[in-house]
């Protein structure tokens, strides 16, 4: 979806669709932001979507919704959403165009 604050790849919208099932209450998509966390400054969150609040942007791809934090918006511009499974970890992965740089471990990032 070009143009798109955020993409998914297959694996990932796989991800979301697995997530939404498992849920406690119903969902209706996974939320987007970002905290001021980490060494380099800023981190992706990740989590369930009760509801739409107040000016996030709605992306549907790939059959799922993903609400998108107005405050993260300029931040993640553009990014693709992936999800990798490998031996001793697994989660979701953002492909951001935006960063300048991240972190030794890659838990955070910068604009």
């Amino acid at each position: 979806m070009p143009g798109s604050i955020i993409t998914l790849t297959d694996a990932a919208a796989t991800r979301v669709k697995a997530l939404m099932a498992k849920a406690d209450k119903p969902v209706m998509g996974l939320r987007v932001g970002i905290k001021s966390r980490g060494c380099s400054g800023l981190m992706y969150a990740v989590e369930y979507a009760e509801d739409q609040r107040d000016y996030e942007e709605v992306v549907e791809d790939k059959g799922v919704r993903i609400f998108v934090d107005p405050a993260a918006t300029m931040f993640i511009i553009g990014s693709e959403m992936d999800y990798k499974e490998e031996k001793f970890e697994s989660g979701f992965v953002f492909n951001n165009p935006n960063e300048k740089g991240r972190c030794g471990c890659g838990e955070s990032f910068h604009i």
